[in-house]
């Protein structure tokens, strides 16, 4: 029987399974921002290891705080590269990062009902890859009261892909792994660290950083959270 489930936040709860460079990729052509995908990749890699470095992101910071952060850090080096006018670099950065917070706010709101059906039968733990601002973040989305307890990197020092993140998630649950469910968007980082403590997992996959990841096929993979409670009672009819 399962007891518990481990969601993931980012890509999972607020992307619909998309990375979320796919995500500021179609905020950047919705806000006229012409650079190729090729440019901008480079540029979320260097903000993603810029946040890694230096503290940029604060435990009070919201969802759209982040954001904005996020799209400074690359406009600004996009302007550094040339290929972006420095002069737009605070106007684009809150466009599109008004356009991200928009479509992250509508996916947690399609998910919140499955967590509010899920909380009344099963334990949920978050376990989550954040800046340490995760708690602000479910708080100003409405879905922190799901979540009583959090397991995030930032805090605890563990960042997936390594397992122990995961065992720190059970051990919240107060579970076994063989009674608990990770959720999440991530093969690499959520389904197989997963499955190599003893957990079954759910997929929720949709448009990946890699094409290895696009090409990647799992039997308990689905396309909208919605789907995850058909999935648990066919682990629970097994």
């Amino acid at each position: 029987m399962i007891r518990g489930i481990i969601f993931d936040y980012g890509g999972t709860l607020d992307t619909g399974g998309d990375h979320w460079s796919e995500v500021i990729w179609r905020a950047y052509q919705q806000a006229g921002v012409a650079v190729d995908k090729a440019e901008f990749r480079e540029a979320y890699v260097y903000a993603e290891r810029e946040l890694a470095r230096t503290r940029h992101i604060l435990p009070e910071h919201n969802f759209g705080d982040l954001l904005l952060i996020k799209m400074r850090l690359e406009l600004q080096w996009l302007s550094e590269q040339g290929l972006f006018p420095p002069a737009q670099v605070e106007a684009k950065a809150g466009e599109i990062a008004g356009i991200c917070y928009h479509s992250a706010r509508s996916k947690v709101e399609e998910a919140a009902p499955v967590l509010e059906e899920l909380s009344k039968k099963y334990k949920l733990v978050l376990v989550s890859n954040f800046y340490g601002n995760v708690e602000t973040v479910l708080r100003d989305f409405g879905i922190d009261k799901y979540f009583p307890k959090i397991v995030e990197s930032a805090v605890v020092g563990v960042r997936k892909p390594d397992p122990k993140i995961f065992s720190l998630g059970v051990e919240a649950l107060g579970c076994k792994p063989d009674e608990t469910v990770v959720v999440g968007d991530s093969y690499r980082k959520d389904i197989e660290p997963a499955e190599k403590i003893g957990c079954k997992a759910i997929w929720i996959k949709g448009k990946g950083w890699t094409d290895e990841e696009d090409a990647q096929t799992y039997p308990n993979t689905i396309s909208d959270i919605r789907e995850v409670p058909g999935m648990l009672q066919k682990f629970d009819q097994n």
